[in-house]
Formats: structure tokens, C-alpha cells, sequence
């Protein structure tokens, strides 16, 4: 097991890729704390399936955008788990629309969860983490935070600004032997897809070089990565999870 005996912190962890990261982790031998907002239905069957594996899990519903929730939270965990190993931020909301038609609560609705709540994640538990022995740090950015993309001024800027603050503090962390890097998935599917027009998915598959869409799976398999001792040597890296689309676009 890759991970074996490990504690992670994963945040926006009750559907998507926070969900497949969770309990593609717990198969690895690693015990779960889950940060979720709202659907407990869903968070409560993430950790079921955790226990199932044989791993420790609990879920704590709060809104990473509240440094003050979050902090809450750290005692409540310190009830269950020692320290921390691994955290993974990754919660994150859309709020697409036009930069001509996008209205201020937009804006500040995707940057405070999906930059600030970042922030605040690592900031709360920066303590934790530093107890480690050989932590690790996994950031979820996006391919539209290299490359931009219509209609998501607001969530490209989120996680372009992910991707700094993970090399920046790649480089504040390292004597602690902290390691932080980014992943950039592409366009995963994630339920969204189901109903999407053929003429608008064959679109969408002529920017994959890949000509696919790709799996939760495939971005979870990058975390375990990014989280075990194999990657002991990666820090302030950005790894594309995308099927191709940097080179396509070239």
C-alpha cells in the first residue's frame, strides 16, 4: 500500500474527484478526514465506503471560505487523528458567465472558495502538516488556469492563482521537507457529460489529443502519486491531468 497508515485531509471530498481521490487514498491504506459543504447524504457515503476498505474516516461539514470554520474544525479533528500527512485542496464551486455579464458576487463567490479556502486549509493546518514526517501538499487547479478559458474569468484567476501560491510556498516549506505541487486536470467526467449534445462533446474531444474524456480515477491515481514517498523528490510542480490539450493547442 502506497500510503499505508498515512492521514489525509481532503477537502471538497463528497462527490467528483474529491470523492475518487478519498477513497482511491483509503485503498491505499490512508485514513480520511473529509471536508464537505453541504450534501450529507453524499459525504456520509464516502466515509461508509472508507470503513468498508478497513480505514479510519470522518466528514466535517464547513465552507473552506471561513478561516473561522475551518479553524473550528482542527479541534474537532484532534479529537480523531494525531496530525495530518496529507492535504488535499480541492474544493471548488463554478459560476460561469461572460466577463461582460459576470456580476460581482460571482466573482467573489469562486475566488473565496477556490483560492481563499486553499489559504485557509493550509493555513489552519500548516501545524499539523509540519509534524509530518515527509508531507505532502496536493493543490486542485485546472487546465483553465493555465490556459484560460471563455466564460470562466473568475474560475481561470482562481486557479492560476492556485498555481502561484503552490510554487511559492513549494519554496517556503522545502527545509521542512514539505513537498507542494498541483494538479491540472482537463475536462474529467464528472456526470456533465451525459447529457451534453454529440455536435458540442465532439468539440470538446477534438482539443483532447487523447480524442477522450478522462476518468476521476485517472486524476486520483496522480494524487496517490503526489501523496505517497515515490514522488519524495517532486515539489512546486503542475501536473496536467488533460488527455493531451497542452500540446494540442500548440
Amino acid at each position: 500500500m502506497r500510503l499505508k497508515d498515512k492521514i489525509a485531509l481532503i477537502t471538497g471530498a463528497s462527490k467528483g474527484i474529491g470523492k475518487e481521490i478519498a477513497i482511491k487514498f483509503a485503498e491505499n491504506g490512508c485514513d480520511i478526514i473529509l471536508f464537505y459543504r453541504s450534501n450529507e447524504f453524499l459525504a456520509n457515503k464516502v466515509i461508509n465506503r472508507i470503513k468498508e476498505l478497513g480505514r479510519r474516516a470522518i466528514a466535517i461539514k464547513l465552507d473552506v471560505s471561513n478561516y473561522e470554520e475551518v479553524e473550528k474544525a482542527k479541534n474537532e479533528i484532534r479529537k480523531y487523528f494525531d496530525g495530518i500527512d496529507i492535504l488535499v485542496n480541492n474544493a471548488g464551486i463554478l459560476r460561469d458567465s461572460l466577463f461582460i455579464k459576470m456580476k460581482q458576487e460571482q466573482w467573489d463567490d469562486v475566488i473565496d472558495i477556490n483560492l481563499t479556502g486553499v489559504f485557509n486549509s493550509t493555513k489552519v493546518f500548516m501545524e499539523e502538516i509540519t509534524k509530518s514526517r515527509g508531507a505532502s501538499i496536493i493543490n486542485m487547479t485546472s487546465i483553465a488556469g493555465i490556459h484560460g478559458n471563455i466564460g470562466q474569468t473568475n474560475y481561470s484567476a482562481s486557479k492560476s492563482g492556485i498555481i502561484g501560491f503552490t510554487k511559492a510556498l513549494a519554496k517556503e516549506v522545502a527545509h521542512k521537507n514539505i513537498r507542494v505541487n498541483a494538479i491540472a486536470p482537463g475536462f474529467i467526467e464528472t456526470g456533465i457529460w451525459d447529457d451534453l449534445p454529440p455536435d458540442i462533446l465532439e468539440r470538446v474531444l477534438k482539443k483532447i489529443t487523447l480524442r477522450r474524456v478522462g476518468r476521476p480515477d485517472h486524476v486520483a491515481n496522480v494524487a496517490v502519486f503526489l501523496g505517497s514517498n515515490q514522488s519524495s523528490y517532486i515539489t512546486g510542480q503542475v501536473i496536467e491531468v488533460d488527455g493531451g490539450i497542452g500540446i494540442s493547442l500548440l
